[in-house]
């Protein structure tokens, strides 16, 4: 969905995953609302399905988004995610092909139209150096560029991968936004990984399981406008 997010901002993914549900998804969203204001930070929250309406209906500033959606059209599907639902729902993007729920990319090309035909921005996972670019030629707003074996470790990726795939999709697409993702456990993660290029990263076990959620989504955000501010500028 063409300019679903902004390029001049730092973007913070949150997302809960299962750890969190019901009132604690809600209360972890108002944070991560308030802390988006403040500091200027796009935030895109990708809220479990079942809390996705109440957590539209408390937030302002954050874009929130679901885990998942099916390509299908009204009518059969008893299991599936019916798009125009989200969009009902106040739902603004899906993520899709995580490492916890990969499809094909036929499918995935398939998704992705049926999420633009309804207006919803999409978020596109890939692992590999190779998969970055088959993602990155279908042009979705936001790659989230995480190796699958670095999820849930605490340990972030190098720098050498930052470096090549945001390289690897701004060849094919320069307008595609990228996500760091996968081991970022500490705003001073956070902080690092924007200041040395990407253009947006995001947490879930580090902050969905911290003493304080709320605490920890503030202090991560806080840490990406740092170090947005911090980049060298041309």
């Amino acid at each position: 969905m063409k300019d679903a997010i902004p390029a001049d901002r730092p973007l913070f993914e949150i997302g809960p995953k299962a750890y969190l549900y019901g009132a604690d998804v809600v209360a972890l969203a108002r944070a991560a609302d308030r802390a988006s204001e403040e500091h200027d930070v796009t935030v895109v929250f990708t809220s479990p399905i079942l809390e996705a309406r109440a957590v539209v209906d408390s937030v302002e500033h954050i874009l929130v988004c679901v885990p998942h959606l099916d390509p299908i059209r009204p009518g059969r599907g008893i299991t599936d995610i019916l798009p125009e639902a989200l969009v009902e729902a106040g739902v603004r993007m899906v993520m899709l092909n995580h490492a916890e729920h990969p499809i094909t990319f036929t499918v995935l090309e398939k998704t992705m139209q049926r999420a633009a035909e309804v207006g919803l921005a999409t978020a596109v996972c890939a692992s590999s150096l190779a998969e970055v670019r088959a993602v990155a030629s279908l042009g979705p707003d936001l790659l989230v560029a995480e190796p699958t074996e670095l999820i849930g470790t605490g340990k972030p990726s190098g720098f050498d991968y930052v470096e090549a795939s945001n390289r690897a999709v701004r060849e094919i697409n320069p307008g595609v936004r990228v996500l760091q993702g996968a081991g970022i456990s500490t705003p001073a993660d956070v902080e690092a990984v924007i200041r040395n290029g990407a253009d947006a990263t995001g947490s879930s076990s580090a902050i969905a399981t911290a003493p304080d959620p709320s605490a920890m989504a503030e202090a991560m955000i806080r840490a990406a406008r740092r170090g947005w501010d911090a980049r060298p500028r041309s």
